[in-house]
């Protein structure tokens, strides 16, 4: 007998894997939490019946989020994750010798032990000295902060539940208010396939916030429609004005410092979600 798992991107749409067994599956205060052993993934962390992370393709994921707004602010010390209990943004941030200090923000304790025990080449740097993990709600800690970071990273769940906060313009305000006079800022925004009213939003948003507004894009076979967003809110570094010849280079799969402007040359059809209502 076969077992799959298949998770329902949209009403109309799921995207179904081969299972060997389920290794977890537990009740937050937030969510349900399962990790289930995939014949084609590996490890797969499902937060509410959404896909989070597997061991093969985490990779791409936490790179983008974290490389491109890294590599631009050019002296990151002090660094924010919102979410991200799994730990694979913190273990990206630590790649630069410049971070003093990375806060690990994240409302639910369980994605953090799960993700300890069942994802370790994500989340072993989460003991790393330089981390200071704080089980807290992200947008109170973004409001008792503010001017303190060099970079924010917002690596949320879809906005559903107690992620829906997280995808609203008073809280990119926040995260203003809670950068340096220098800061920069990245949050992952969902597919251009399926979520393209939240783009537009979210985009318009930002972009009313921040000097600067970028958007970029990655391929995550795991996420819905296989093409994910990803938008910078910069309060003064443009990504697109970087010297690519100076950016750090480091031993990554996905992301290097060579395609680090061309990220920002969208297909047309995702370069229209950014002009439609933004004026």
């Amino acid at each position: 007998m076969e077992l799959w798992y298949t998770e329902k991107q949209t009403k109309n749409h799921g995207i179904t894997t081969k299972i060997k067994r389920t290794l977890y599956h537990d009740q937050s205060e937030f969510q349900t939490l399962d990790v289930i052993e995939t014949a084609e993934f590996g490890n797969m962390l499902v937060l509410d019946g959404m896909v989070m992370t597997t061991d093969r393709d985490e990779f791409v994921y936490h790179e983008m989020i974290t490389h491109v707004a890294m590599n631009t602010h050019p002296d990151p010390k002090e660094v924010l994750v919102v979410g991200g209990g799994d730990g694979g943004v913190i273990r990206e941030i630590l790649r630069y010798p410049s971070v003093t200090r990375a806060v690990l923000a994240e409302i639910d304790k369980k994605v953090i032990e799960a993700s300890k025990t069942y994802f370790p080449q994500i989340a072993g740097k989460l003991d790393d000295p330089r981390v200071d993990v704080q089980v807290t709600d992200g947008i109170r800690h973004i409001a008792e902060n503010k001017g303190r970071y060099d970079v924010i990273i917002v690596d949320s769940t879809e906005p559903v539940g107690p992620a829906v906060g997280l995808f609203q313009k008073p809280f990119y305000e926040g995260i203003y208010e809670a950068l340096k006079d220098d800061g920069i800022m990245v949050a992952q925004t969902e597919s251009p396939w399926f979520n393209r009213d939240l783009i537009r939003q979210v985009y318009r948003d930002i972009s009313n916030t921040f000097p600067v507004a970028r958007l970029y894009t990655a391929s995550i076979p795991t996420y819905p429609s296989g093409l994910w967003s990803f938008t910078i809110g910069s309060k003064k570094y443009d990504p697109l004005h970087v010297n690519e010849a100076e950016l750090s280079k480091f031993d990554t799969r996905y992301y290097r410092p060579e395609m680090h402007k061309a990220l920002f040359e969208l297909p047309a059809f995702v370069q229209e979600l950014l002009t439609d209502e933004v004026k």
